[in-house]
């Protein structure tokens, strides 16, 4: 089978659980949602990020385009969700870099997997290391509650 095939038939990713709250949640913080899921393409290889987003030109944040990876944290060990995550966001940064530069990537998690790991003083560390940019939305509202560059 050729790389191009091989490309061809590589399956989309399941959605997170939070997939639509935080969906809807960029929705009623004024975002059009462009992508759902948006795909990274470079060269022969294919990614699927969870959404694209713009926001208006007359809007607040001015025209600005999002790429946005949705992370539940549910996995046994949050460290290890943590550590999938930030390779992932890495591979995307990159690949974006070259394909869209004009887009900003971020993740986005829940209040309350925020609140319970995202404080530790582990995870800051790692986080500010890293300047993860990340969306924090309480999924049952369906709201943006934090915007973390």
């Amino acid at each position: 089978m050729t790389d191009e095939r091989r490309t061809a038939t590589w399956r989309m990713p399941k959605l997170d659980f939070i997939h639509n709250s935080v969906k809807n949640a960029l929705i009623k913080d004024g975002w059009s949602i462009t992508d759902d899921p948006y795909i990274i393409q470079y060269r022969r290889t294919m990614l699927y990020a969870d959404l694209g987003a713009e926001r208006p030109i007359a809007a607040e944040r001015d025209g600005q385009k999002l790429v946005v990876e949705i992370k539940s944290f549910i996995g046994a060990s949050k460290m290890q969700d943590l550590k999938e995550a930030l390779g992932q966001y890495d591979i995307y940064y990159y690949l974006l870099e070259e394909t869209a530069p004009d887009r900003k990537l971020y993740i986005a998690i829940s209040e309350i997997v925020y609140n319970i790991f995202f404080t530790q003083d582990v995870t800051q560390l790692i986080l500010n290391k890293h300047q993860l940019p990340i969306i924090v939305v309480d999924i049952e509202a369906e709201e943006v509650t934090q915007w973390i560059n």
